[in-house]
């Protein structure tokens, strides 16, 4: 393997591992307000962010996945320093 391609593959896994890494902080931080939900059934994993449903996905990696871009998407920073209402 020649170094632009040893280079290359380090600079992919360390994009994965930062994209990873911000994917499961997003969803920590939704979990321990309790804005996220989640539940398996026989359609697959649906997931809920604020009591709207935003995934329905076959894995549940997948469907946080999806969550986590369709929220963002929807509502960029939106989830950034949020209070819960009661």
């Amino acid at each position: 393997m020649d170094s632009n391609t040893t280079r290359t593959r380090k600079e992919a896994a360390a994009n994965a591992n930062a994209e990873d890494a911000a994917l499961w902080r997003w969803f920590s931080d939704l979990y321990d307000q309790g804005f996220i939900r989640w539940c398996k059934t026989d359609s697959g994993w649906l997931v809920s962010v604020n009591h709207r449903h935003v995934a329905t996905t076959v894995t549940f990696d997948e469907g946080i996945r999806e969550a986590k871009a369709r929220t963002q998407a929807i509502e960029p920073g939106a989830n950034k320093n949020r209070r819960r209402t009661p």
